[in-house]
């Protein structure tokens, strides 16, 4: 928490010295009462001493005179508000090594549900595009609102080469900059993007297009999917094939996501996709701003003071 104004913080100081001028006053007004009265016929005419009670409203006024002097500092707090619209670009791996089997069905497959299935999470006003990256990355659907034309775009896709990671995300970043909103201005763009492995191919180098995406602040988050036991099987001259293991490489994905600001995840399983894009799509649907609390210290100074005061005269005919 920042403050606009942190010098009215020193106006605390003045909470324990009322505290010291409550306890004096008290012990002064009954040195005051024994004075003038019988101390063995207190208990004949009160039923109950207040005991702690007589405590409550008085924490509850040292609590929002602390609230008003906090909200008058102006403090302000980073908090999550829901965005209103936004265009998320989901970036898909088709290389060959995607059909591996080592998440059920087929990486590939795993993938496509697992992103038809974020699609549905993600707020209807927002826009989905597709990209999809093999040897090279081509737009597979352009921004738009249907999510039945996003799951048609998935169901499209076919297998293909190479692993143009780099491309993938200028591409997505160019495509989330190209939108405007009714005012002329670029919404909040944000990229997520599942694939098993290295950059191989392309034309951009992901250092380049990682530092395009940073620069207009568009934060990319990436889904490795795949297990150290992935294979896939290549057929042969004569009727032959080979088993070729295709272990997922994170490092490439964990450099875009942080350099970006998003986070990386790991799928071994269909089920952990599941909870990936769960997650993600909470985290897309909302922002984080700096908000000014003043409002909300004072809203709960007023409730603090009436409680003190509703209480006080509830029990002691009296306000603090």
């Amino acid at each position: 928490m920042s403050f606009d104004r942190p010098l009215a913080l020193v106006a605390l100081v003045v909470l324990p010295l009322l505290v010291v001028l409550w306890v004096a006053w008290e012990r002064r007004r009954h040195s005051s009462a024994a004075a003038f009265t019988s101390l063995a016929l207190l208990p004949n005419l009160v039923d109950r001493a207040p005991g702690r009670l007589r405590l409550v409203p008085l924490a509850l006024f040292l609590a929002a005179l602390t609230a008003l002097i906090v909200g008058a500092a102006r403090p302000h707090a980073p908090v999550t508000e829901p965005k209103n619209e936004a265009t998320v670009v989901v970036a898909l791996d088709v290389s060959r090594s995607m059909l591996a089997q080592d998440v059920r069905p087929t990486r590939l497959a795993a993938a496509e549900r697992a992103a038809d299935a974020f699609a549905t999470h993600v707020p209807s006003s927002y826009d989905l595009a597709l990209v999809a990256f093999g040897s090279r990355a081509f737009l597979a659907l352009p921004p738009t609102q249907s999510r039945a034309l996003f799951h048609q775009a998935l169901a499209d896709l076919t297998p293909g080469q190479g692993t143009a990671l780099g491309d993938a995300v200028e591409l997505a970043v160019q495509v989330g900059q190209r939108r405007r909103d009714t005012e002329g201005k670029v919404p909040p763009t944000s990229v997520l993007i599942f694939s098993d492995g290295a950059n191989d191919g392309g034309r951009f180098s992901p250092q380049v297009a990682v530092r395009r995406a940073h620069a207009l602040g568009v934060e990319v988050s990436t889904v490795l999917v795949g297990t150290a036991n992935g294979t896939i099987t290549r057929t042969l001259v004569g009727g032959y094939s080979e088993q070729i293991r295709v272990p997922p490489s994170a490092a490439t994905l964990q450099l875009i996501a942080s350099a970006t600001g998003g986070h990386f995840y790991r799928a071994r399983t269909t089920s952990a996709l599941a909870v990936v894009y769960k997650h993600l799509a909470a985290r897309i649907g909302h922002k984080t701003v700096n908000r000014q609390l003043s409002d909300v210290f004072a809203a709960g100074a007023i409730v603090l003071l009436l409680a003190g005061g509703t209480l006080s005269a509830l029990w002691f005919r009296r306000v603090p």
